[in-house]
């Protein structure tokens, strides 16, 4: 069964976190519920689409 998507606005939350806190992605998944990897897919995705 695929997992639910994250929302725009919940993504956003993951990249600041990352970013502007520096947060690991171990932390930033336990606050989402989330698996690590799919928060490092996040992140690559926004860095290959050279977002800041």
């Amino acid at each position: 069964m695929p997992a639910n998507r994250l929302s725009m606005r919940k993504i956003k939350e993951v990249l600041r976190l990352k970013w502007a806190n520096n947060l690991s992605a171990r932390k930033i998944a336990q606050s989402f519920n989330r698996s690590r990897p799919a928060v490092v897919s996040h992140v690559s995705r926004a860095e290959e689409a050279r977002l800041t």
